[in-house]
């Protein structure tokens, strides 16, 4: 059972690609170090979204471990 602090990693969009083209949509016409404030900002409104330390500790682990 899933509880709110546990790192959800399936699929939860209804539409994934459709939220994969909002992302590569924000990126249009950003060069690289603009495209990387946005990733960056991103990653802290998600983060702040989340609000719970130890999801996003798994959540960093995980995204460093898919490199």
């Amino acid at each position: 059972m899933t509880t709110d602090r546990q790192l959800k990693t399936g699929q939860r969009f209804a539409d994934a690609d459709a939220a994969y083209r909002l992302i590569a949509q924000a990126h249009r016409d950003l060069d690289e170090a603009g495209s990387a404030a946005l990733n960056a900002k991103l990653v802290l409104i998600l983060a702040n979204h989340i609000g719970d330390e130890q999801v996003l500790r798994e959540a960093l682990a995980l995204a460093r471990k898919a490199r």
